[in-house]
């Protein structure tokens, strides 16, 4: 079982409440989900889609073919019919499309007739559609019952009982009336995590102490303030709608300075603004995470779609010189827990580190038996309390062996708390001394970058040990990568080497990664961006060029049945 739902429609005609209810009864009925979604930036109106593959076995990346679209508006029908499998059908309502579709793969369900028969409302048609879904593949109504009941619970037993009574009526018509459907989807089992990317950064957030995030909304961006703020009267957190990026990344400076754990997020436009305040944050050595959900431009570019282009901008941007992390998870359980990673490291080494996501990772959703919390790290590196009044004196950025100074907490002592934006000598004063800022740069630079190094891991390595083929990507292009390696195990010694700690480079000593795609005979890069940034950062840093590139960069991701057919044309 592999099964690919698709809805179609305007934005405003609730493709996301019947997408986001099938997946929830899909994985809590045991089944594994990945949905991902394309809409356009406006708010009705438009053609947008949201897209759940549901299945027996892992699945991590979107397919091309369709078995159910239901489709809410006649571009749908239009776009979206041809990629239909051989058991492949739509469901539409003909009135409310002002259009009638004849042939064997077509199923008119009157949704909104039903939905005012049976629930009183109109509004309700989305409902019937859910269950209609259900209904054709073999699926029962109890957790879809349930799911409107606690949805509903604070609208009160009247509104619970016309929305369970509108998924009953579409489950019903749709048992009895498609005949022609063969799908088959069994019970499989325990109830799943559903979790997207996004979410799963603003739970690695909470997970890891953040007490302070501020941001201004910027899709795909927005997602993580909102779930971080969904969490913060139950885990004393401070959420800040700041007016600007800029106000942004200085109040988390502020918080982080003042003694908490800080972070701050946005897209590439905004992230531009962050620009001084990165270079703040290293001068005065002060810990803070950042998240950049890239998206296409340059400029406003495409707000809503993917893509993998501002791996430079986080690499390069800012003035001066200074160690920098840069991690790109590619699937939510990684973001989860390089989230954790980059609040250890940014208040172990107090610098600034970066989480690169995109559109395609923030909304996609996965299901999982669940993260182990054991794995997560929390140390506490600031100088406190009793351990910091008693010291005779405190030097905010005193030399040291290793180049990391203890990070006082403001007025926890009597000492002064002192950094500047200037180069500063160990106090924190300003200072154009020169044998001071060789020695500030050596402490800030040289000497935390071998050990910050020293923390990266190398990449993931899946697929054959010894591989002649190897696909190599970053970030999003985890899932859709692993499955086409999947496609072509059979008949070819192929692996996948997937990077998402991709700044400093991970050494070679843990995985010779290096070595292994030095033995292969072909070597692919696959990234969402024209220039293959990531291939030329390695050709910079190792010395290493790629056999092949594989590119695409408008603005959508790849399904599995493209970068299948990409790779089979280049390896025969």
């Amino acid at each position: 079982m592999d099964y690919s739902i698709k809805i179609g429609g305007e934005a405003g005609q609730g493709i996301q409440t019947i997408g986001d209810t099938l997946s929830l009864v899909f994985s809590r009925s045991g089944y594994n989900v990945f949905t991902h979604q394309d809409y356009e930036s406006r708010i009705r109106g438009g053609h947008n889609f949201y897209q759940v593959r549901v299945s027996g076995n892992p699945v991590m990346a979107p397919k091309e073919a369709i078995d159910i679209l239901v489709a809410l508006d006649a571009k749908s029908i239009e776009l979206d019919t041809a990629g239909l499998t051989d058991i492949g059908q739509v469901i539409y309502d003909s009135s409310a499309l002002k259009q009638k579709h004849e042939g064997a793969k077509f199923l008119d369900i009157p949704f909104t007739a039903l939905a005012l028969e049976h629930g009183g409302s109109k509004i309700m048609a989305n409902t019937v559609a859910t269950g209609a879904v259900l209904g054709m593949l073999g699926i029962g109504l109890d957790i879809l019952l349930g799911i409107i009941k606690d949805t509903f619970k604070k609208k009160g037993e009247e509104i619970i009982k016309a929305n369970s009574s509108a998924a009953m009526a579409g489950h019903d018509y749709a048992v009895k009336q498609c005949i022609k459907c063969s799908f088959s989807a069994a019970v499989e089992g325990k109830p799943k995590m559903l979790i997207a990317g996004n979410d799963a950064i603003g739970l690695g957030a909470v997970a890891s102490g953040c007490k302070f995030y501020s941001a201004y909304p910027m899709t795909p961006a927005t997602s993580i303030m909102l779930y971080v703020a969904s969490k913060a009267k139950e885990y004393g957190i401070i959420v800040e709608q700041a007016e600007d990026e800029i106000a942004a990344i200085n109040m988390a400076l502020g918080a982080s300075f003042a003694g908490v754990r800080a972070m701050t997020g946005s897209s590439g436009g905004g992230f531009a603004l962050m620009v001084e305040g990165l270079s703040l944050a290293a001068i005065t050595e002060t810990p803070v995470v950042i998240a950049l959900a890239q998206r296409p431009g340059p400029a406003t570019g495409l707000p809503t779609k993917t893509g993998q282009a501002d791996l430079n901008f986080a690499l390069y941007t800012s003035h001066g010189e200074f160690p920098r992390v840069i991690f790109a998870p590619g699937t939510p359980e990684q973001a989860f827990f390089l989230t954790n990673k980059a609040f250890e490291l940014a208040e172990k080494y107090q610098i600034p580190v970066l989480i690169l996501t995109d559109q395609y990772l923030a909304d996609s959703q996965w299901t999982f038996d669940g993260f182990d919390l054991t794995k997560l790290k929390y140390n506490d590196y600031r100088l406190r309390g009793e351990a910091f009044s008693s010291l005779a004196e405190y030097k905010r950025h005193a030399f040291t062996e290793s180049g990391v100074t203890p990070m006082a907490v403001p007025g926890d002592a009597k000492h002064v708390v002192v950094t500047d934006s200037d180069e500063h000598d160990e106090a924190g004063h300003l200072t154009e001394d020169i044998d001071l800022t060789l020695k500030m740069m050596d402490k800030r630079l040289f000497k935390k970058m071998p050990q910050i190094t020293a923390e990266i891991e190398p990449p993931n390595l899946y697929g054959n040990a010894d591989p002649e083929i190897i696909l190599v990507g970053w970030g999003s292009t985890y899932g859709v990568i692993k499955e086409t390696v999947d496609a072509f195990a059979k008949n070819k010694k192929i692996a996948m080497l997937h990077f998402s700690e991709i700044y400093p480079l991970p050494s070679t000593k843990k995985l010779n990664y290096l070595g292994m795609l030095k033995k292969a005979q072909k070597t692919i890069c696959i990234e969402l961006n024209a220039t293959s940034q990531f291939a030329k950062l390695l050709r910079t840093e190792s010395g290493y060029t790629f056999n092949r590139l594989v590119n695409k960069y408008d603005g959508r991701p790849f399904t599995v049945e493209e970068l299948t057919g990409e790779i089979n044309a280049l390896i025969g």
